[in-house]
């Protein structure tokens, strides 16, 4: 099996340890195990926890305590309709795995996370793609999707909050997807990796598991909770269907880590505290970044309504790549370019890191971008 390189997680691997400003990262700031621990209110308990742990495979699907948990996170779902997975990557790679077949036909939008279109299409499936807009806020034509959707289409794979754009498809709008996903009879994936941080409210939009009969949510501790390094994720679907992915993961991952699974509970006993945390962090930091962006008559973009990323279109006359090289090697500041989404003169930011390092990285990416203006003025006046 071929299949395409991975834009994103290929420029990520290349810069994201060497950057000194990292406006690339998509999880909230990340928590140290002390934070986490201090966050729980504790801490001897869990240490006592984690020392008794027997450091042998566990439960396969995940323990009792994290399904009944990470159940708890949706209206209708049982710990039956759990199974937990290497981080939402491996849980989405699960999903294709099990469902995906040569000669299938998969609807994906984009911009997304590539393994919803690279995967199946290298499956042999046949893909087409949704193209988001930004005159439409980003989010999906759904008169269009009605019209992609054909009686033998299998899947359609949608993103909500968007990766990268932060746009958010609303309960009214995740209902008419599972009603043209019904008409086919066509199961709906949706990455819900970043639920949890919307803008307004709980922070929480509802799922499409709670919404439709052949709905899967897939998920992790990685973004709204701040702890990517557990590499945990999980999928949430009909059991039935939840058996068919494990016959696909047996030949993977078999199980997660004991310390992984047990500091997950620990902090999905605690969610309050930590989506607190992190409702505060990307609410303070997307008003930094609305004010800078308001500021800059060269860049503009679509305002998250959630997530911790966003698409910025800028007006320098360079490709994205080379753009966000140039301002690696002038500045330190990452981004990531939004030519790996496939559109062009564009990045995509992270905006939910260290708030200091996004007001430095702002402040000299503006910098960078008045060179371009000034040769433009001076252009002009030549």
């Amino acid at each position: 099996m071929k299949i395409q390189e991975f834009a994103v997680e290929q420029w990520m691997n290349e810069y994201e340890e060497t950057c000194r400003y990292n406006l690339a990262e998509t999880c909230v700031r990340s928590l140290t195990t002390g934070e986490l621990l201090d966050l729980s209110g504790q801490r001897e308990q869990v240490l006592a926890e984690m020392e008794a742990t027997p450091l042998t495979y566990g439960p396969i699907p995940g323990s009792p305590r994290l399904r009944r948990l990470v159940a708890g996170l949706y209206t209708d779902q049982r710990p039956d309709n759990v199974l937990v997975t290497h981080g939402a990557i491996g849980a989405n790679a699960l999903v294709h795995a099990a469902l995906v077949e040569p000669g299938d036909h998969i609807v994906a939008v984009v911009p997304t996370y590539q393994q919803h279109y690279s995967i199946p299409d290298s499956y042999g499936a046949r893909v087409d793609r949704l193209p988001l807009r930004e005159e439409h806020g980003w989010l999906p034509d759904l008169d269009a999707l009605d019209r992609l959707v054909t009686p033998d289409t299998k899947l359609i794979a949608v993103n909500n909050p968007n990766n990268p754009t932060g746009a958010l498809i609303d309960e009214a709008g995740l209902d008419r997807i599972a009603k043209i996903a019904d008409r086919a009879g066509a199961w709906v994936l949706c990455d819900e990796v970043y639920r949890g941080v919307d803008q307004d409210g709980d922070g929480f939009t509802v799922s499409i598991a709670d919404l439709y009969e052949r709905g899967i949510s897939t998920g992790s501790m990685s973004k709204p909770y701040s702890l990517a390094g557990l590499r945990l994720g999980w999928i949430v679907g009909p059991a039935g269907l939840l058996g068919e992915v494990a016959t696909h993961r047996d030949y993977t991952t078999i199980s997660v880590g004991r310390i992984d699974d047990l500091l997950a509970c620990v902090a999905l006993e605690n969610k309050d505290a930590i989506l607190a945390r992190s409702h505060r962090i990307t609410r303070t930091n997307l008003a930094i970044l609305d004010a800078w962006v308001a500021g800059r008559p060269d860049v503009s973009y679509v305002r998250p309504a959630s997530g911790t990323t966003a698409l910025l279109r800028y007006r320098a006359p360079i490709g994205s790549y080379e753009f966000c090289t140039r301002l690696l090697q002038e500045t330190g500041v990452m981004f990531t370019p939004g030519a790996a989404f496939g559109i062009e003169h564009t990045v995509r930011i992270g905006f939910a890191d260290d708030t200091a390092t996004l007001r430095t990285g702002l402040d000299l990416t503006g910098q960078f971008l008045d060179q371009f203006e000034q040769f433009d003025q001076l252009a002009g006046r030549a």
